[in-house]
């Protein structure tokens, strides 16, 4: 402060004259004071009040005398201090009782520069006005420290001194003290002010506590018209709506009255001159006095049209990508055509569209390829879904109402069927004095193919469907087509799978020589009601020589189209096989063979090396299936079982409860390395036997242990209809019943009686040919079979004649009566017969062929102990003709 420099004594001299001298110890100074604040406070009202009406009122705390911080003290005519102000002792820190009498240039000038300070008083004693900078100290010793403890301190006070006279008429003066601290902070937070609210780039408002525009700033004056003087005195009134306005004034009294801010307040107005519907941002907050008096509001507004308008486009676009991931979610869950275009309408009604409709085209529906009139938008359309917000009324763009489930055709100059052709969508108008005001006509596009056509509509007193709107409903009804068409393709590929595994399956209820059989067949899924996939589930039931039967029940691991194919490629080896009449571990270990080469393009071999190299192995092209095979005997009662890892049978003997057959599980097909054993059981008469997949028995919800024992369980009444039986175990064990295909097998057993069966050994000498003829004939009579006598010993005699040429050991003849007439030669030897053509010159070779053109069918296969030789006559009065021998003989030649 005591830089500011010696000149600084010197001010600005003027004369004036002051009436007289206030008394008291303030008055001078109080005196001022109360003037000054009097005229700064006296025109509170809004404008200017004339002053001839001006009042004398005491100025409210919170003048401007309360940020100045005046002082004022008189100087008596001997140069002294006779008065102290209280505000000169809080301001300079010394009290009354010691200033009064003290000579203000020896206690606040320094030494150097009082002689100047001297030659001033005497020109103020002489009656001279005076203001002037002072450089001043406040002294040291007793009594000079102030309140705030303030001893020895330097400053730079501003000094107005006015002369003034004593009662006596001798020359005194009055001195008024300014810290210029004070007023330089003054006026910088002045400049502050002035340029925050100046060139602030927000509307500035301050607003009275009469809710009137007491000052404005530039920016709002730019945007409102006029300049900042010309909005001074307006209220909210005259800027907005009356609504508006009305909701405006409540918040600012209300600011006004409790002090809380009000941040981002949201006002909507009109400009001068422009009909555009604008949107500020405003903040209010509560203006105080230095003293805390309130003594308005402050307004701070920002122009948020263009955010508001971004606002809504951010918000839109979050809508639509909301939509856009729940239709995500939400379709293609089902593999249904009408599933998946439902699901599109729940999605789209009523998050985008009050109305929507799905129309498909009919033949795409019912499994064709290419529909006529696909391209042009004019083959026939099946509606599959619809949904409504506001009406239950099915809707169509050109007025004609379409009923669910029904097949239409669209006009071929409609919006719709453009659509359609131009695979683009198209906006169809509205009704007139309908309930719908905007449509849009989407064609459902998948891989280049329009596979039908969806509709969206918003009624009356929506907002009409925008670019943005039409880009999104493409969007929709494009992921909803490709759902659709991987929905008609995977039904396409399902149901040729489902052609392709019923077609290897057997055809009703098989029939078999001295067994009942029944059967049952249930994909996948088909208990729990959803789609069905197919799968490696297959029984088979082969007729083998000598009235006897194969059953077969197989199980190929995994699911779907591969696993039908190899079923497929299992059920024909096993077939063949069967016909070469192997025992059931030697069809088994075949089988196993052809397994472990199915997955590998070089067969057996090359499957055997890859085994040999696991890095290598590509383990999704291993086949690995589960199967039993049974061989029964009718005339034995007697069935040979193998099992390649596959479940138990289980068997019922009349009379028993049912258990299960202790059979070696053996290794899954297509494992290799292990062989497979045999186990012969004889099956009285009347037992009953079952075959089964673990899809009967097994699920995610319950064990295989509990499924057997529950399937052992319901096996209670043997002697019932095999139909009823099946029915009876499907409806108990349907809580079982999961994802995997179920294969059932039920067989009774009803063996061939005693007296259809005609046995007789011979002995290996030439007559036995024509005591074979004898046996055969006889046996034929008493079985009422004359027309097959002649035929019979003519095949008779052949197949004797070739067991003692070429046969070996004791020979034995065996005639089987069932559906057929089976004949069957038995010798040790093992040279299978081989059948030729004779030449006309040949006079033999020609027996096999005579057995082949009169047998229904012949054959041969291995025993044990040698091989038999065999052939089939149908029975007279049957479907198949028999053959005249004299005719089959002169074919021969």
């Amino acid at each position: 402060m005591t830089g500011a420099g010696r000149g600084e004594l010197e001010g600005t001299g003027r004369v004036s004259e002051i009436p007289a001298r206030a008394t008291g110890p303030e008055g001078p100074a109080n005196g001022a004071q109360a003037g000054a604040a009097g005229a700064a406070t006296a025109h509170t009202a809004p404008g200017d009040t004339p002053p001839g009406d001006a009042v004398w009122q005491s100025s409210p705390p919170g003048s401007i005398y309360d940020y100045v911080k005046v002082a004022s003290f008189s100087i008596g005519p001997d140069g002294l201090v006779d008065q102290w102000s209280l505000r000169a002792e809080q301001l300079l820190g010394i009290p009354a009782e010691a200033a009064v009498g003290m000579d203000p240039i020896e206690a606040f000038i320094d030494p150097d520069q009082r002689a100047g300070g001297r030659r001033k008083m005497t020109e103020i004693l002489d009656g001279r006005e005076w203001t002037g900078v002072v450089p001043f100290r406040v002294p040291r010793g007793p009594g000079a420290a102030g309140r705030d403890g303030r001893r020895g301190r330097h400053g730079l006070a501003e000094v107005y001194v006015m002369p003034t006279r004593t009662e006596g008429g001798e020359k005194a003066a009055v001195c008024i003290v300014v810290d210029v601290r004070t007023l330089r902070s003054i006026e910088t937070d002045l400049a502050a002010s002035q340029a925050i609210f100046g060139q602030s780039p927000f509307g500035f408002l301050l607003i009275d506590a009469d809710l009137r525009v007491r000052r404005a700033n530039q920016r709002f004056a730019s945007i409102f018209g006029g300049t900042p003087d010309d909005h001074r005195g307006r209220g909210v009134h005259d800027y907005l709506s009356r609504a508006e306005a009305d909701r405006v004034s409540a918040t600012l009294r209300r600011v006004l009255e409790t002090g809380d801010s009000i941040t981002d307040m949201h006002v909507t107005g009109f400009l001068p001159g422009s009909e555009e519907r604008r949107h500020w941002s405003v903040n209010l907050y509560r203006v105080h006095s230095g003293s805390g008096r309130p003594i308005g509001v402050a307004w701070l507004g920002t122009d948020i049209t263009a955010r508001r308008a971004a606002a809504r486009e951010a918000a839109a676009a979050r809508r639509n990508l909301a939509l856009l991931n729940e239709a995500g979610a939400r379709i293609g869950n089902s593999l249904d055509l009408e599933t998946t275009a439902r699901q599109l309408l729940d999605v789209v009604v009523p998050g985008f569209c009050d109305l929507a409709t799905v129309d498909l085209y009919q033949g795409l529906l019912a499994g064709d390829e290419t529909p006529p009139g696909l391209a042009d938008g004019s083959a026939e359309l099946r509606r599959v879904a619809f949904s409504s917000a506001v009406s239950a009324a099915p809707f169509d763009g050109t007025g004609e109402r379409v009923q669910l489930g029904a097949r239409h055709h669209y006009p071929f100059n409609s919006p719709c069927a453009d659509a359609l052709r131009t695979a683009r969508p198209r906006s169809v108008p509205a009704e007139e004095g309908g309930l719908v005001q905007s449509t849009l006509a989407v064609p459902m596009v998948a891989n280049d193919t329009v596979v039908g056509l969806a509709q969206f509509a918003r009624a009356k007193g929506s907002e009409p469907f925008g670019d943005r709107d039409r880009d999104l409903a493409v969007e929709l009804a494009t992921r909803a087509a490709v759902c659709i068409d991987n929905a008609r393709l995977y039904r396409r590929e399902h149901e040729r799978a489902l052609i392709l595994q019923r077609s290897l399956l057997p055809p009703g209820d098989p029939e078999a020589s001295g067994l009942d059989i029944a059967c049952r067949y249930l994909p996948g899924n088909a208990a729990t009601g959803r789609p069905s996939e197919v799968g490696g589930d297959w029984f088979d039931v082969i007729e083998l020589p000598g009235h006897r039967t194969a059953l077969v029940v197989g199980d190929v691991m995994g699911r779907g189209l591969r696993a039908a194919v190899a079923m497929g490629e299992l059920r024909t080896a096993v077939r063949t096989l069967a016909q070469l009449d192997l025992e059931p571990a030697e069809v088994l270990s075949q089988l196993d063979e052809i397994a472990r080469g199915l997955g590998a393009p070089g067969g057996v071999q090359q499957a055997t090396r890859a085994a040999r190299r696991p890095r290598e192995a590509d383990l999704s092209e291993v086949y690995l299936a589960t199967c039993i095979y049974a061989v029964y005997d009718s005339v034995t009662r007697r069935c040979t079982f193998a099992n390649a890892g596959h479940l138990p049978p289980v068997l019922v003997e009349p009379g028993e409860t049912a258990l299960m057959l202790d059979v070696p599980p053996g290794l899954p097909l297509g494992v290799g390395g292990e062989p497979f054993e045999e186990v012969e059981v004889e099956l009285p008469e009347g037992a009953l036997l079952a075959l089964y997949t673990d899809g009967l028995v097994e699920s995610r919800d319950h064990p295989l242990d509990e499924g057997l024992r529950a399937f052992v369980g319901a096996l209670t009444d043997p002697s019932r209809p095999l139909e009823d039986v099946c029915d009876q175990i499907l409806g108990t064990l349907g809580t079982h019943h999961g994802e995997d295909d179920i294969a059932l097998l039920m067989a009774r057993v009803q063996g061939l009686p005693a007296e259809s069966v005609g046995d007789w050994t011979l002995p290996r000498e030439p007559r036995s040919v024509g005591r074979a003829r004898e046996y055969a004939r006889t046996q034929l009579q008493s079985w009422g079979l004359e027309p097959l006598v002649d035929t019979t010993e003519l095949l008779v005699s052949e197949l004797v004649t070739n067991a003692l040429r070429y046969g070996e050991g004791e020979i034995r003849l065996r005639l089987l009566l069932d559906r057929t007439l089976v004949c069957e030669v038995w010798d040790s030897g093992l040279v299978q017969p081989r059948r030729r053509r004779a030449r006309d010159t040949d006079e033999g070779g020609r027996g096999l062929q005579l057995v082949g053109l009169l047998s229904a069918a012949w054959g041969s296969r291995r025993t044990p102990r040698g091989k038999t030789v065999w052939f089939e006559l149908p029975l007279p009065g049957g479907d198949t003709p028999l053959t005249d021998p004299a005719e089959a003989l002169l074919s021969l030649f």
